[in-house]
């Protein structure tokens, strides 16, 4: 393979949309001939009484097309949506850390891009002393922040970069997600004071549509919205 390259894509809160930005990334770049593979370390959540344990994994593995086996693209699934270190103290399980590590330098050689989505947001616990910072900086990639340009987005979307800062990630871009055009003038300078305060390059503002579900849609959507060009050069 002629290069390999890895992003983790985390989010300034639960809810800010990783999954369909990931996946829409994932089908984006495999729709201009990029072997990209896709890797969701920790989900919680209720059991898929087929297929995929999570609905998160399901939907990264439908809209990519990815073939790698589940225990390679999640290793770890806790049936319970919470935190994973909310969910090990209530289920009595442990995440195993060296695992996920295993899994992900595998994907690594197995594709040219990975694409690997958090849980949460960046200091969500995996255990008492070890977050989804830790994990990245585990990993040694750079991430892609997906936020929001509502209310309360200035104050998340800086902590995390800040999050970033003091571990030593370093930060790829911004991926604003649901940007309702019509929303108030706050709302529309969203990404312009974003990029004022955090100095992170927006990689794109993602229009908020309905019934973002069929797998055309979603690559259509986010590869229009978000340079992708740029996270392969």
């Amino acid at each position: 393979m002629p290069f390999v390259k890895a992003y983790f894509i985390t989010g300034t809160d639960t809810g800010v949309g990783k999954t369909s930005i990931t996946a829409g990334i994932a089908g984006s770049m495999r729709k201009i001939g990029i072997d990209v593979g896709v890797m969701k370390p920790i989900a919680t959540g209720f059991l898929q009484k087929s297929g995929f344990k999570s609905t998160d994994v399901a939907k990264l593995v439908e809209v990519s097309s990815i073939k790698d086996s589940e225990d390679l693209i999640n290793p770890v699934f806790l049936p319970l949506q919470t935190s994973p270190y909310d969910a090990t103290k209530l289920l009595g399980l442990s995440v195993d850390m060296p695992l996920i590590f295993e899994q992900f330098k595998k994907l690594l050689s197995l594709h040219e891009i990975l694409l690997v989505e958090g849980i949460g947001g960046i200091m969500t616990p995996i255990t008492k002393n070890f977050f989804v910072a830790d994990m990245i900086k585990g990993m040694g990639i750079e991430t892609i922040i997906v936020t929001r340009a509502t209310i309360g987005t200035l104050n998340h979307t800086v902590m995390t970069c800040k999050v970033c800062k003091d571990y030593g990630i370093k930060a790829r871009g911004l991926v604003i997600n649901n940007f309702d055009e019509k929303g108030t003038p706050a709302e529309k300078n969203a990404p312009k004071t974003l990029y004022e305060l955090t100095n992170v390059p927006i990689l794109g503002t993602v229009p908020f549509i309905k019934d973002l579900v069929t797998i055309e849609k979603i690559i259509e959507h986010v590869g229009k919205y978000v340079d992708i060009k740029s996270l392969i050069s």
